[in-house]
């Protein structure tokens, strides 16, 4: 009985090792950069790769942006009813709907600008909350939480269609040192954290954690960690550039509840189909992070 206990614990340890050298293998191979961190919050079994090495965010900025939102309502300085006026001054290409199909003057909801934010990662929904909250005032709510690594810089510019002069800027985002990092600055720790948070109803309160968690989980984006984990509720944001694909992710598994958050950067090719190299790469590792870190 000791000797098959033994040989038990051996090939458990064997196991948790070859999973974890195949991811390593894996992102190795891949010509570019990549950050990741994941981990089970039941357990607290976790796995990272330069977990606290700042990337560029894209539009996974946007989480903590609603987070802020939600805090900044909370806190009676705007209503999820108060109406936003869509404005062209606003209004930038590249994902969402309000750019292109609404019209100038319409006014939307608070909550259903958010959502829009989120769900279609909208830009100009994001450039409407920005003008209305500032990110700096992202930034403040991040510091009574703790979370300094991670920055919101601006509004949102658009894509390489319809470049418009960057506006919004926070303070963070005039320093020289930030300027490579566009819209936002993050760590995969950083928002393994916030996920974490949302998880233990900490995001300003349960309520508002369960809120942010339930539009997250109808996310539009299903090219990276939604691929191939087939029949599991995942609550997820993703960010893409040319040459990056970055995503946050909670995956609800049989194992345990897996916080994930991965960015792939330095790709030298831009690629805009759904199998974009760092989109498969981000699906290739989601099921080997949430079955390797899963309850043994």
């Amino acid at each position: 009985m000791r000797l098959a206990a033994v040989s038990m614990l051996v090939c458990g340890a064997v196991s948790a090792q070859t999973w974890q050298e195949a991811a390593k293998t894996r992102i190795a191979a891949f010509p570019g950069e990549v950050s990741l961190y994941a981990k089970n919050l039941d357990t607290g079994a976790a796995f990272g790769i330069r977990e606290n090495d700042p990337v560029r965010t894209a539009s996974t900025i946007k989480l903590p942006v609603l987070c802020a939102v939600h805090d900044l309502v909370s806190a009676g300085k705007a209503k999820w009813t108060d109406l936003m006026t869509v404005r062209a001054a606003d209004k930038v290409s590249g994902s969402g709907i309000i750019g292109s199909e609404i019209s100038d003057g319409v006014e939307l909801p608070l909550r259903d600008v958010t959502n829009l934010m989120m769900v279609l990662s909208d830009n100009t929904a994001t450039n409407m909350v920005l003008e209305r909250f500032t990110a700096d005032a992202v930034n403040a709510y991040l510091d009574r939480i703790g979370i300094r690594t991670t920055r919101s810089m601006r509004k949102v510019r658009g894509d390489g269609t319809v470049l418009k002069e960057a506006e919004g800027w926070s303070a963070a985002g005039r320093l020289p040192e930030n300027q490579k990092y566009g819209i936002g600055r993050s760590t995969p720790r950083d928002m393994v954290t916030i996920l974490e948070r949302l998880d233990k109803g900490e995001i300003v309160s349960p309520r508002d954690s369960a809120e942010v968690l339930e539009v997250m989980k109808r996310c539009q984006d299903s090219d990276g960690v939604r691929r191939k984990l087939q029949g599991v509720i995942i609550a997820n944001k993703t960010g893409a550039l040319d040459a990056l694909r970055s995503e946050v992710a909670l995956v609800y598994s049989k194992g345990g509840k897996i916080a994930i958050a991965i960015t792939v950067d330095g790709m030298a090719k831009p690629d805009w189909s759904p199998d974009n190299p760092g989109s498969l790469l981000i699906a290739g590792l989601a099921p080997m992070l949430v079955e390797g870190l899963a309850k043994k």
